[in-house]
């Protein structure tokens, strides 16, 4: 039998794990965000987890770059716009 192929992981370990801290952090309420923790409480698991990955970032572990969406749509939307002032013409 052929044995599947694993997919890889896009994440470390170690990274997953300053992820589970920065959300004990949050269940504690004791995380902060902005520079130097100035910002106030976090108020979202979302929040916590971007958090926990940007740490893991800036400690040099695996972790996938951020995804530029927004960007993407913002492009997106200005293309309709323009080719719809075009076709008007």
């Amino acid at each position: 039998m052929a044995r599947k192929a694993r997919k890889k992981r896009r994440y470390s370990r170690s990274a997953g794990s300053d992820v589970e801290k920065e959300m004990r952090r949050y269940k504690k309420g004791t995380a902060k965000s902005g520079r130097g923790g100035r910002g106030g409480r976090v108020k979202s698991r979302k929040q916590a987890i971007a958090i926990g990955l940007s740490k893991a970032r800036k400690k040099g572990k695996k972790v996938p770059k951020k995804s530029s969406k927004k960007s993407s749509k913002k492009r997106k939307s200005a293309k309709k716009r323009s080719s719809k002032k075009r076709s008007s013409r």
